[in-house]
């Protein structure tokens, strides 16, 4: 397994792993439901249907009447091949599942770090849940966001948080695997940075352990990780496609620590390297130890 060492910090490329390599051979158990689907070599769309049925169904996590927010990444004005946000493709198709299991409504949103407008049309985000039958709203003005406190928060005490995460009753993850240079890799916890307003008190305070404390302020009830196509380096924004590696991937677990964890496996770099996960893991916020879990392994 490769270490992270300084190829983070040079901005070099790292060896993405196959499933085999990451997360091991063993059969999965016939056990259900899977505490994580891990899904190989087919389309967004079709990674996520198999994906969510080896998990028991979007059923299983959205109900009749629910009211569901789905939180891509949608932080770049960078069109899909870059890789620097979530698939629109599987966002499309979450956002139909979810609608299929009786959600009420569904909204889509992230604070965006480029001119949202521009990152939710150039992303092919915005286009695909509206065309899926999702609500998008903007997650770029400070109106729409609430204090909240994190009693567990070790160094994020207190934060704000948009209300329409405080308003839902699922809350669905969909972030996209890739590198990036300050917190060396974005994730699931990572993408919780969307959901928040004053972020870049993060990154002056501590920021991997800021990423782990407010994961104790609200739990995704699922965690769907797209690495469909995999920006290996020079990340967060996405510059060229020679950085980008299409690996066809795809990460589906209700706990965000199992989630980044096979994630950091699969980016070829050990959980316990990363901060933010190994925090987590020890603040007891979910499992780091992918051979304790049920996992469903699916080659398409």
């Amino acid at each position: 397994m490769k270490s992270m060492g300084a190829g983070f910090a040079m901005g070099a490329g790292l060896n993405v792993l196959s499933m085999e390599e990451a997360l091991g051979s063993a059969p999965s158990t016939p056990q259900k439901p899977y505490d994580l689907a891990a899904v190989m070599g087919g389309e967004p769309e079709v990674m996520f249907d198999r994906g969510i049925a080896a998990m028991g169904g979007m059923g299983r996590f959205v109900k009749a009447g629910q009211k569901v927010v789905v939180k891509p990444n949608i932080g770049w004005d960078k069109a899909p091949e870059l890789a620097a946000n979530t698939n629109p493709k599987l966002v499309g198709q979450v956002v139909k599942a979810c609608l299929a299991a009786g959600a009420k409504e569904v909204i889509v949103f992230d604070n965006t770090c480029d001119n949202w407008k521009k990152a939710y049309a150039t992303s092919g985000i915005e286009k695909a849940a509206k065309d899926a039958g999702a609500t998008v709203i903007t997650g770029n003005s400070e109106r729409n966001y609430k204090p909240v406190s994190l009693p567990k928060g070790k160094v994020l005490k207190a934060t704000k948080v948009h209300e329409k995460i405080l308003e839902c009753d699922v809350f669905v993850n969909v972030p996209i695997l890739k590198h990036h240079s300050g917190a060396q890799v974005t994730f699931a916890m990572k993408n919780l940075m969307g959901i928040v307003w004053e972020r870049r008190w993060w990154h002056r305070n501590n920021l991997q352990q800021c990423i782990a404390d407010m994961v104790t302020y609200r739990k995704p009830e699922l965690n769907i990780v797209d690495a469909y196509r995999v920006m290996k380096k020079n990340g967060p924004r996405g510059v060229s496609l020679e950085d980008v590696s299409l690996e066809k991937a795809q990460i589906i677990s209700a706990d965000i620590v199992a989630a980044d964890a096979a994630a950091a496996r699969i980016f070829g770099v050990e959980p316990e390297s990363i901060g933010h996960i190994k925090i987590a893991s020890e603040m007891g916020l979910g499992v780091m130890d992918i051979s304790k879990l049920n996992v469903s392994r699916i080659r398409i």
